[in-house]
């Protein structure tokens, strides 16, 4: 599904805010507790997967130059908030002295996280605009664009499936998820 106009808008500038404020109340949880270096974990994450790389899909529907280059570096900018992500969950475990890639969110975030590079360094290296090695490479193109919606999905389940394991409110749940199964038309869609 493309968006136009003001839809379009709407959707672009709302999607930020959503993962802010999301990611900001999921740093928060389980309820009553206070920021910690772990909130930032969630945090990263959610503004990395949502605010950042499924803007970056919509922006690249739209096609043309100029918005290649804006997706990639929406794209480019929530991966490494998501890396972000990833150390302040390591180093978190650390400090606690907990094992490391013990839950399935955490193996699934992993999975996501070398898709992730892996879609972003291809798309640099060899779709990017100005000076990419094979830019009018159509198989190329195919995968990226499969590969890199695969990922920003998984992203989305898995920084559900994180949620579910520190939240107990029913609510906060729905209003984090819900946001994401509207926006699976407009991002993961064609």
């Amino acid at each position: 599904m493309r968006l136009v106009g003001r839809n379009y808008r709407m959707v672009v500038l709302t999607a930020p805010w959503f993962a802010a404020v999301a990611g900001f109340m999921a740093g928060l949880q389980p309820a009553g507790v206070e920021w910690r270096w772990f909130s930032f974990h969630p945090l990263l994450m959610t503004l990395g997967f949502v605010g950042m790389m499924a803007n970056g899909v919509m922006v690249k529907k739209l096609g043309g130059y100029t918005n290649t280059k804006i997706h990639a570096k929406l794209s480019l900018a929530g991966m490494f908030m998501a890396l972000g992500g990833l150390y302040v969950i390591y180093t978190n475990k650390e400090w606690y002295g907990r094992k490391h890639f013990t839950s399935v969110h955490s193996k699934a975030g992993m999975l996501v996280l070398i898709g992730c590079v892996l879609v972003g360094t291809a798309g640099t290296v060899f779709l990017h605009p100005d000076w990419g090695l094979s830019k009018y490479n159509q198989t190329i193109r195919f995968w990226h664009k499969w590969l890199a919606r695969a990922v920003v999905l998984l992203g989305w389940c898995t920084c559900f499936a994180g949620l579910q394991q520190i939240c107990y409110d029913n609510m906060f749940m729905a209003f984090y998820g819900l946001p994401l199964l509207a926006l699976v038309p407009v991002t993961v869609v064609p």
